[in-house]
């Protein structure tokens, strides 16, 4: 390959500075990931012995290659035991990288699961809750109205923040793929105040609403009868039982995938 230019006695090509390139993009997320732990003192040991090892063989010196060659020689296994939570930590960031997660088995069953399963204890306290399932774009706006969480979807969460003596129940929780994204979030209102000759209150028209504006399922328990709902594309359908739930949910996640794919094999035709 053509040298691009020379450095004494090292010819560096354009395959050399793509190489560097990759692996320094490499380290430089390794730190970022363990930055402000003491790993991260230890890993600046580690790069600065891989570097004097590597200058040692580029200039020959045989005695210093000899010495780091002995600690380079066993430096992955104790990289490995030092570094156990940073390493579970980057393959769990790496695991919910959105290309990452395009190529492995989606979890909307999971989704719809703890949902459902977290509606129907809500129920039978009788304790209120609105939670809003984003499907598609997000609903960055009403996101912004509420308390940003960002923590991974579990039934005891959500339990915990629709707990009547929370500060965070009042309003409605936001969650895209398997976050709760906000809580308390401020949701628009249906203008609709009757459904089926029964009137609707604050909590059933704000999840009616939002599916008006936005490409979301709402699924509201009510305070007053411990009933659930489920809201999508402006229609609400009330009195579900747990498995009946399950499934709406189920399926109604698995379209939005399935459109999801459909518009990504449209753009790409329109691109060729």
């Amino acid at each position: 390959m053509l040298d691009i230019f020379k450095i004494g006695f090292l010819s560096v090509t354009l395959l050399d500075v793509l190489d560097i390139a990759i692996v320094s993009f490499i380290i430089y997320k390794l730190y970022t990931v363990i930055r402000g732990t003491i790993a991260s003192q230890i890993f600046i040991g580690l790069v600065v012995v891989l570097l004097l090892s590597f200058i040692a063989q580029a200039a020959n010196f045989k005695a210093l290659g000899w010495l780091l060659q002995l600690v380079t020689d066993i430096w992955v296994i104790a990289f490995i035991i030092l570094f156990q939570p940073e390493i579970r930590r980057l393959l769990v960031l790496v695991g919910r990288n959105p290309v990452i997660r395009m190529f492995i088995k989606s979890d909307e069953k999971n989704i719809a699961d703890i949902i459902t399963d977290a509606a129907f204890e809500l129920a039978q306290y009788q304790h209120g809750a609105l939670m809003v399932i984003v499907k598609s774009a997000g609903i960055r706006g009403v996101v912004e109205t509420g308390e940003i969480i960002n923590s991974k979807l579990s039934k005891d969460l959500l339990r915990s923040i629709f707990f009547p003596r929370s500060p965070l129940h009042d309003g409605a929780v936001i969650i895209k793929n398997d976050v709760i994204e906000a809580a308390r979030c401020t949701l628009p209102l249906s203008q609709n105040t009757v459904l089926d000759g029964i009137g609707l209150g604050m909590r059933h028209r704000a999840g009616l609403g939002i599916t008006e504006q936005a490409d979301v399922i709402s699924v509201i328990v009510s305070e007053e009868t411990g009933g659930i709902a489920i809201a999508q594309e402006g229609r609400l359908i009330r009195g579900l039982s747990k498995e009946a739930l399950r499934t709406k949910l189920t399926e109604s996640l698995k379209v939005s995938k399935d459109k999801g794919w459909k518009g990504l094999f449209e753009q790409f035709g329109r691109n060729k």
